[in-house]
């Protein structure tokens, strides 16, 4: 796959649109989004409390990401990709 065609995939696919506010508009969602799984996953039978895990876990990967984005200073490249620092 040549350089040319990866970069027309993207520009047909990524309108790269979103405003700074949009993106950290979408991270408020994320984080509340993840502390009502918090809560939620702190009560319950065990197949919701999973449930609630689940989510959780994968919203963390959203705020992390979306932090980096924005620049946090605290969010590695590592940290993005899942990668455990040794």
């Amino acid at each position: 796959m040549t350089r040319e065609y990866t970069n027309d995939v993207y520009n047909q696919r990524f309108a790269y649109n979103r405003s700074w506010d949009d993106i950290e508009h979408m991270l408020h969602l994320a984080e509340q989004e993840q502390n009502k799984h918090y809560m939620l996953m702190q009560k319950g039978k065990k197949k919701d409390r999973v449930y609630h895990m689940r989510n959780y876990k994968a919203l963390q990967g959203v705020v992390t990401s979306l932090k980096w984005v924005l620049g946090d200073v605290k969010i590695t490249k590592t940290e993005v990709l899942g990668r455990e620092e040794i």
